[in-house]
């Protein structure tokens, strides 16, 4: 593979979403490009390596952003940009041009503006998914326009629900349907060791909204929610089942089974081995 993929769309007559032109290249170190400016978005992902974006935010300012693998940009229409690569470690990326009438509104919905136009991923699955979709428009350029604008869709896609910073519109349905998948994720990993960062980044959203969203729908924090799940699913065993104190607590997400006694202590009062001798249903075997 020769060190750059240059394609120029083929097709501009689709309105809502558009696609200009898509690549891959890595940099000679010190590559520059600018400045600059654009007609249209260009989002670039960094795959390897590292660089500088100079880049004029809503005022007119220039700002200096560092950007490395696992990071991308967006340029905006009309904004002046220059971005040089790292002189020793150059970077690697890929970029899609794009543009239409909901061009700004994904991109708003990612949380980039001139302002903060550096792309951060709050899951590395999605933010991967994203990466593959890139490389694809990049390496078949050949396939017909709406092969490839199926695949700036799913590009799309993947850029919004992977982004750090997620702006969802501000309505019952959506934030029902984030908080579903949140509890279904709750209900069926509560026994492995998932953190608050695991859920949201499962739901695609940024960890403080999703921490917001759920507050006002459920009442209480992510974190408060996962423990009181986790100890009503240990007092179910504690009541039924001669299981010892440390297999229920490994059972629940505490591999630690001090650990497990202190959190149960703190929602219940009491200790496991106290919670039980007051509310089993059966004699108590465990010898704990």
């Amino acid at each position: 593979m020769s060190d750059l993929l240059f394609s120029v769309f083929p097709n501009e007559n689709f309105v809502d979403l558009g696609l200009y032109q898509y690549g891959w290249e890595q940099c000679a170190p010190a590559h520059s490009f600018g400045p600059a400016a654009r007609n249209h978005y260009i989002f670039h992902y960094v795959i390897s390596g590292t660089g500088t974006l100079l880049a004029d935010d809503e005022h007119g300012n220039t700002t200096e952003w560092q950007v490395k693998s696992g990071q991308g940009f967006m340029l905006f229409p009309g904004q002046v940009n220059t971005y040089i690569a790292d002189s020793k470690l150059p970077w690697e990326y890929t970029w899609v041009e794009f543009d239409g009438l909901r061009a700004r509104e994904i991109v708003t919905t990612a949380g980039l503006s001139p302002n903060e136009p550096v792309y951060h991923a709050s899951s590395k699955e999605l933010r991967n998914q994203m990466m593959e979709e890139m490389l694809y428009l990049s390496r078949h350029s050949e396939e017909s326009p709406f092969h490839l604008i199926g695949h700036l869709y799913l590009f799309l896609d993947y850029f919004m629900r992977s982004a750090a910073t997620v702006h969802v519109k501000q309505n019952g349905s959506i934030r029902n349907f984030y908080i579903k998948e949140a509890l279904s994720y709750i209900e069926q990993n509560f026994q492995n060791d998932i953190s608050v960062e695991d859920i949201s980044a499962f739901c695609g959203l940024n960890r403080s909204y999703f921490g917001k969203i759920f507050h006002d729908t459920i009442g209480r924090s992510p974190q408060e929610f996962l423990i009181s799940y986790r100890m009503t699913k240990a007092t179910e065993l504690l009541k039924i089942t001669s299981l010892s104190i440390a297999d229920i607590g490994n059972a629940v997400g505490y591999p630690n089974q001090l650990h497990f006694s202190r959190a149960f202590k703190n929602v219940y009062g009491m200790s496991p081995r106290n919670w039980r001798n007051e509310n089993k249903l059966e004699p108590d075997r465990d010898g704990v």
